[in-house]
């Protein structure tokens, strides 16, 4: 290695494409093509940083199995902060393999940090976690180390899990500062703020109020009954019943939460749960018809007792009733809670993450696109999806993962 490309290197590990530009801008070698890729990338042209790491893997020999490796990784990087999840995860684990075989562990652990990012963005955190144990961050430098304890913390919050997540951050912190990479340390003040921000709304005896996610953690750790609008279940301590495919089951469960320890009219419930405008003897049968199977849902954990009015909600074991929502609620809320992390995504790349068609992944861009809540651009497979974030929110109750006990 030339002494150029060993000066640009360390200039790029230290957070400054524009020092490693200046090295090897003019040169079209093959470690210098790579540099220059990774440079761009830094730097936000994930377009241009793509087709110089494709030129610099084809100007490889078929004996640097290690250059082309470490090519691989970069752009599966480039292809994750762009958002596009469709990359092969088969070709990144061959390259972790390549890597690991030829002693490059620092590399061969940044591709299983791309795994397990890929892993936590689509929701599979079973399998994140898994992959995940298998690291010890403590033989490698500041950034990855950092990278190692943001990974932990995003797995940490997904899981409601807030004093892990917490130190996990202060963690990476220290590593960031360590490293002195700006974007780096950024990265993990952003990650805090999310953390420290409202992640849901409580609703309890008439009265609501936005909580963060410690708070959320130790009501669903606690003995009240949970109404969770978040996950469309109910909830006590360790059990939950889900009414996920029961739409009708929970806008009644719902409504009965956020009345307690009142109860519901027959009219209103009849207008949340049917939608219906105006009422007749065959909407009050259908009432009856559903507040009896959801009886039968709820039997271990609460009954719901007919009033002369209308219904009320009965815990069995708990003293308290609260529902938990979402800190704002859309109608295209998953959709919105992934573009709210700042990034471009595609419309495949949103298909993946939330497990739906590209086809109807589109048609909803199409309607929060014309609601000026969405915006697009570029055209056919290049057309990027955002959306700035919504100010003073976390979006960590959007996102479709499992929770505690699910």
């Amino acid at each position: 290695m030339d002494s150029l490309i060993a000066a640009a290197a360390r200039a790029l590990a230290a957070g400054d494409p524009l020092g490693a530009l200046k090295r090897v801008a003019l040169r079209d070698d093959a470690p210098a093509l790579a540099l220059r890729g990774i440079a761009m990338a830094q730097l936000g042209d994930f377009v241009r940083a793509k087709t110089l790491l494709h030129k610099a893997a084809r100007g490889f020999g078929p004996r640097e199995t290690v250059a082309r490796a470490r090519c691989v990784v970069a752009e599966a990087e480039i292809a994750l902060a762009s958002r596009d999840l469709g990359f092969s995860a088969k070709v990144l684990d061959a390259a972790r393999a390549t890597l690991e075989q030829h002693g490059d562990r620092a590399n061969a652990a940044h591709a299983r940090y791309l795994e397990v990012r890929r892993l936590l963005l689509i929701g599979r955190l079973d399998e994140a976690e898994r992959k995940l144990a298998g690291l010890d961050p403590a033989p490698f430098p500041p950034a990855s180390r950092a990278a190692h304890e943001l990974v932990v913390a995003g797995i940490a919050m997904r899981r409601l899990q807030a004093k892990t997540a917490d130190a996990a951050l202060v963690r990476a912190g220290r590593s960031a500062r360590q490293a002195g990479i700006a974007a780096l340390i950024a990265e993990v003040e952003n990650a805090t703020l999310v953390l420290n921000t409202p992640a849901a709304r409580l609703i309890a005896r008439g009265e609501e109020q936005l909580v963060r996610l410690e708070d959320v953690e130790a009501l669903l750790a606690s003995k009240t009954l949970v109404v969770d609008a978040c996950r469309h279940a109910v909830r006590e301590a360790g059990t939950r019943i889900s009414l996920a495919g029961r739409p009708v089951l929970f806008a009644l469960a719902r409504a009965l939460g956020e009345a307690w320890p009142s109860d519901v009219s027959r009219s209103t419930l009849i207008a949340r749960a049917f939608r219906a405008k105006f009422t007749d003897e065959s909407h009050r049968v259908r009432l009856r018809v559903e507040i009896g199977r959801l009886r039968r849902k709820l039997q271990t954990l609460a009954d719901v007792s007919a009033t002369k009015e209308g219904f009320a909600l009965v815990p069995r074991r708990a003293r308290e009733v609260a529902v938990l929502a979402r800190p704002v609620e859309e109608e295209h809320a998953a959709v919105l809670a992934f573009l709210a992390d700042g990034e471009s995504w595609s419309s495949s790349a949103l298909a993946l993450a939330l497990g739906e068609s590209q086809r109807s992944v589109q048609r909803t861009l199409d309607a929060l696109a014309a609601s000026g809540k969405v915006q697009s651009f570029g055209r056919a497979r290049s057309r990027r999806w955002i959306t700035p974030p919504v100010p003073g929110f976390t979006t960590t109750l959007l996102l479709p993962a499992l929770l505690p006990g699910d």
